[in-house]
């Protein structure tokens, strides 16, 4: 029985690509129609989430994209929507539509179907690299390298700018060595102020390997890692408890799983002990709504070397979450700025909880 998820058989992994390359790779499928294309590798599903991780299909929509405009032109900016929760269960077939070709810009719109039904759809558009004019002939600005420390209560002020771990980093615990990026510990910035929107959160991160195909296989990595602590960032600010259990119940799990959560929760910059959390408000849902990615610098990208994100939120309520995210390389040059929204719904529990609690 071929039990494969996938529409055609997944080909053996290059070795001479990074891993982030065979995770990403699409193939066209010219005998269904023009400009269709799938996803060549089964999609990873992140423990306990609803489907599959969400900047996979982003990037292998820009991937799709990419393949439909003539070589000098580059993504500058992507607008996507996250419509249903994708199966890992199910090939995904990538619908290319050319909505436009000028000299200076083409727009494409993409969307992502399994079984018949859009599970996710993105405008992109690209630019011709040059058309812009030669260098210093147009207005230009860019935000600095952030300052300071980087965790705790440290004020930027006075700080010099942050430098990346080492080229031969391996700080990362067992739990977390897996999938196609290597990042260090999130820090948060303004940890001990009671107002969410004054924190931040910084993190440095690197595709593993090298990576071979040119400037759009970097740029297709940054969509895909451009996803990965986003919407969480709400959860880390407000401190809420996201995992499937009652924070009052870390003592009575078995010791390897309270090893595993310990790290986790460390990791995420919230702590060395989980008890911390308990009385916090628990998290009931939390899914992507949207996602925008501006490149700012799309041939400086290189998504191999350590780059910098740093996240915070400028507000949340009625359910809802918006974070910003810059993406900064490792000499400081901001290379892309990203907007997403998403769904922030609390467990009816946790208020029960605390009315419980309450003399009033």
């Amino acid at each position: 029985m071929d039990d494969r998820t996938t529409l055609l058989r997944p080909p053996p992994p290059d070795p001479s690509k990074a891993p982030i390359e065979n995770v990403l790779e699409v193939t066209e499928l010219a005998v269904l129609g023009p400009d269709i294309f799938t996803n060549a590798r089964k999609p990873w599903h992140p423990p306990g989430a609803r489907g599959i991780y969400g900047g996979a299909v982003i990037a292998m929509c820009l991937a799709a994209g990419q393949r439909t405009v003539p070589d000098d032109f580059n993504v500058h900016s992507l607008h996507a929507y996250f419509l249903l929760a994708g199966s890992g269960q199910l090939p995904i077939l990538f619908h290319v539509e050319r909505v436009r070709d000028g000299r200076s810009f083409a727009t494409r719109t993409v969307q992502a179907r399994q079984k018949g039904r859009c599970i996710f759809t993105t405008t992109i558009s690209f630019v011709r690299e040059g058309s812009s004019g030669k260098p210093g002939s147009q207005a230009s600005h860019s935000s600095p390298m952030p300052r300071g420390g980087g965790g705790g209560d440290d004020d930027d002020d006075g700080q010099q700018p942050l430098r990346s771990p080492p080229d031969d980093f391996d700080g990362e615990p067992e739990l977390i060595k897996q999938g196609p990026f290597q990042s260090d510990r999130i820090e948060i910035v303004n940890r001990d102020s009671v107002h969410a929107h004054e924190k931040k959160t910084r993190q440095w991160f690197r595709a593993r390997g090298k990576i071979a195909g040119g400037t759009p296989a970097h740029l297709a990595a940054l969509a895909y890692v451009s996803d990965s602590y986003f919407i969480g960032t709400v959860s880390r600010i407000h401190r809420l408890w996201r995992f499937p259990f009652n924070a009052k119940e870390y003592d009575d799990l078995p010791a390897d799983v309270k090893t595993k959560v310990r790290t986790l929760h460390e990791w995420e910059g919230l702590g060395s002990d989980p008890r911390d959390m308990v009385g916090q408000p628990v998290v009931g849902m939390m899914v992507s709504l949207d996602h925008s990615i501006y490149f700012h610098e799309p041939c400086k990208v290189r998504a191999d070397e350590w780059m910098l994100n740093e996240m915070e939120s400028p507000w949340a309520g009625d359910g809802r979450g918006v974070v910003t995210q810059k993406i900064f390389s490792k000499d400081g040059t901001l290379i892309a700025t990203c907007v997403q929204e998403g769904i922030i719904r609390l467990k009816e529990e946790a208020k029960l909880e605390e009315d419980k609690g309450s003399k009033l």
